[in-house]
């Protein structure tokens, strides 16, 4: 770790990095937008004439096809590739080339994706994580317990002589970590939200003996009756949630327990679905091995405009609702197709009583199977009723509803919601 770096980065973003309006925020990111231009022209073969008349945004495919002239390291990507796949079939996380840490994208989004970090990188991210995520009247100390599908050079510059962290691979078995945990006791647990409701259910069994002071959610989508689980196994008021991705630390929950796009770290152009909802296109000023500029993300974020309790003039975020592949398209009445929000069909769940795990999956406009990991006739009939009324009311032909049971499969990220296909009306979508 580059300790000067980390020192100035935590000082800057735990109390330095205070902004008392949005017009001051707004001023710092442009002077950061212009600065990183700068610092591209000079480190990335790609925009060493400034930004290509074609280029309009990234995303992982364009990272991917580009990812030579892109990167600022001087690294090719198939013998990165090839390292990074090595490390995972291994489950050794630990080998880098030269300072660079090299790694595979775990998204969603049907494309893999290979991200690399220098070790002053790494120190920003740990430093701003920590500066940001660190309880208020503690900052050494802690114990955190990691669960991650695989550990990486960025997470292990956490580990300090004064903060301790130890990985937990969630490919592994609920029961080897039990004891484990109950023997390291954490302060701080970090962990996707499938196993944190895993976990949730050991506490009530008994079988886990931990109270840490902070929950913190990644990698998934944190649905509120989860949450709500969660905090109460724990005994919490605040379950945390980080908004991360390969392409940096979007955002993360403040004091009030609300999200806040972590707008000192990136920029964020907003590309409207409806008056609350967008696709974040991201610029992160910190990113320099391999460069983020204009990235657009395919998940659908869900905007507060009301001032948030904490004072904050970040951008407030109600939830992360779900990424392109979690939007429904149905038959309309009227012939066409209709669109569906994921947040309609969680309440279509939600509004019934006394369902515990679930996961809704949309086969083709005429087919959606629901997961249950409790199941009787009352309850799958009140849950048809809900996709019946939803119907009426959104004006499309009611699709056939399939109940199955619930599995929950470490290996893949949580979503409760998610579409399994995509016609040809959807192809530019």
């Amino acid at each position: 770790m580059k300790k000067i770096t980390f020192l100035k980065t935590f000082i800057q973003t735990r109390w330095l990095r205070r902004f008392k309006s949005r017009a001051a925020l707004e001023s710092y990111q442009k002077k950061q937008l212009a600065n990183y231009m700068d610092f591209l022209k000079r480190e990335s073969p790609y925009f060493k004439n400034g930004v290509p008349s074609d280029f309009d945004h990234m995303d992982k495919a364009f990272m991917m096809t580009h990812f030579n002239e892109l990167n600022t390291q001087g690294v090719d990507r198939d013998e990165a590739l090839a390292l990074a796949i090595e490390s995972e079939k291994i489950r050794d996380f630990t080998e880098l080339k030269g300072e660079v840490a090299v790694g595979l994208s775990s998204g969603t989004s049907g494309h893999r994706g290979l991200f690399i970090t220098t070790e002053k990188e790494r120190s920003m991210w740990a430093a701003a994580i920590l500066a940001k995520m660190l309880p208020k009247g503690q900052l050494f100390g802690h114990r955190i317990a990691f669960f991650l599908r695989a550990d990486n050079e960025l997470y292990q510059t956490i580990n300090t002589a004064l903060i301790r962290l130890e990985y937990f691979d969630i490919f592994k078995n609920t029961d080897d970590h039990i004891e484990r945990l109950n023997s390291y006791q954490p302060t701080i647990v970090v962990a996707p939200a499938s196993m944190l409701i895993e976990l949730s259910k050991r506490l009530k069994a008994g079988e886990l003996a931990i109270h840490p002071q902070k929950i913190v959610s990644v990698a998934e989508i944190l649905e509120d009756n989860d949450r709500e689980r969660i905090a109460e196994a724990f005994s919490l008021s605040i379950v945390d949630q980080v908004y991360q991705a390969t392409e940096g630390f979007l955002a993360c929950t403040c004091s009030a327990g609300n999200l806040h796009l972590n707008e000192d770290i990136i920029f964020v152009e907003k590309q409207y679905l409806d008056d609350r909802r967008f696709y974040p296109v991201i610029t992160d000023f910190k990113r320099s091995s391999q460069p983020v500029y204009r990235y657009q993300l395919n998940d659908i974020l869900v905007e507060n405009s009301e001032p948030c309790p904490c004072g904050s003039c970040y951008t407030r975020i109600d939830k992360v609702e779900g990424r392109s592949d979690d939007i429904f398209y149905f038959e309309g009445l009227d012939g066409g197709q209709v669109t569906i929000y994921p947040d309609f069909i969680r309440r279509c769940i939600l509004f019934v009583e006394n369902v515990g795990d679930y996961q809704v999956k949309q086969h083709s406009e005429k087919l959606v199977e629901v997961c249950l990991s409790q199941r009787d006739e009352d309850l799958e009939a009140a849950i048809l009723a809900q996709f019946q009324l939803l119907a009426q009311q959104k004006q499309f032909i009611v699709p056939e509803i399939q109940f199955s049971d619930y599995h929950w499969d470490t290996s893949r990220k949580l979503k409760r919601i998610q579409r399994l296909w995509k016609d040809k009306r959807q192809w530019q979508k």
